[in-house]
């Protein structure tokens, strides 16, 4: 199978809420899919129509080769599924739960398991209505990652983490793409899906408005040009694909589109330069381009999809 995952139109409304607008991605199987996007964009609303909790009005979704809604159980048995804020049984124990959750997808081993809690320096015999919210999400974490299973599938994974156990997670998701598995990412960190992700998915407003890998899109963005010149020669302003051009006490500094660097680098070449640095553009330049003008009212998404019970 190339695909794991497959959607196309996908429309999900709550009342006058659109929260999902004709949204459309595919991740193959293998890779590790970024999904960004600012809380309220959609990107819990799409992941949900993926786990089956959540029926979309119209397009269609494949999980697996599967449709999520009507063989909701048979995906099920293949993903493992991470939310960004973890509810747990109270008066269980983080092992209790771990094992409890690792059971209903087939099992995993234990010898996986001691080895996670040890990575995630989770104390496995304290109750649930003890733990703090990271070490909440450790206990879905270890639960996750413990099961061998075909798709992981992660919203918002290491909210209430720490630095390092951010870091434990990076190198775990990396170990899961050596060994062939697929993960969809939904993240509104940029590091994070920038260290991880062969590709990524923009969602806005319940559309997606970009996808690619993260080569493809930061051709869509500028590169930063910062240098050192005495004078700049008349005309170099009016070079093609250059943007926000200053020179202030010879120190040069200018944004320039990806296909223009070239004839940009020559016409530097013959100025008196002592240091020349471009950075290329980040992940996150991407993402405010697209995020800058974002209405307030898109918020409105998530608060209306958790008022619809999971079925």
């Amino acid at each position: 199978m190339d695909v794991a995952i497959d959607t196309r139109d996908l429309v999900k409304t709550f009342g006058t809420t659109r929260a999902l607008d004709g949204f459309t991605m595919s991740v193959e199987t293998g890779t590790v899919a970024g999904f960004l996007g600012p809380n309220g964009a959609g990107k819990s609303t799409a992941i949900r129509v993926l786990l089956g909790m959540l029926r979309a009005d119209s397009g269609s979704a494949r999980v697996l080769g599967h449709d999520p809604w009507t063989d909701a159980v048979a995906v099920h048995r293949r993903i493992a599924y991470v939310p960004g804020d973890t509810n747990l049984w109270p008066t269980l124990t983080g092992g209790e739960i771990i094992d409890l959750l690792t059971r209903i997808r087939g099992g995993g081993s234990a010898g996986r398991r001691d080895e996670l809690l040890e990575r995630f320096e989770l104390d496995p015999t304290k109750k649930a209505r003890t733990y703090s919210k990271g070490n909440r999400q450790k206990v879905a974490l270890v639960a996750a990652l413990a099961s061998d299973v075909e798709l992981y599938l992660f919203d918002e994974p290491t909210s209430g983490l720490d630095p390092l156990m951010e870091a434990v997670f990076t190198d775990e998701v990396r170990r899961l793409r050596d060994r062939g598995r697929t993960v969809l990412l939904s993240s509104h960190i940029l590091a994070e899906v920038e260290k991880l992700c062969d590709t990524v998915t923009i969602i806005r407003s319940g559309r997606d408005v970009e996808s690619g890998t993260l080569a493809q899109l930061r051709h869509l963005t500028r590169s930063s040009v910062r240098a050192t010149v005495p004078t700049l020669p008349q005309g170099f302003t009016d070079l093609a694909g250059v943007h926000d051009l200053t020179h202030d006490d010879g120190h040069l500094a200018f944004d320039v589109d990806n296909t223009a660097v070239t004839p940009v680098l020559h016409a530097l070449a013959d100025l008196d330069l002592a240091n020349l640095t471009i950075t290329p553009p980040s992940l996150e330049e991407l993402f405010l381009r697209h995020y800058g003008d974002t209405p307030d009212e898109d918020g409105a998404e998530q608060d209306a999809s958790e008022q619809v019970g999971s079925r």
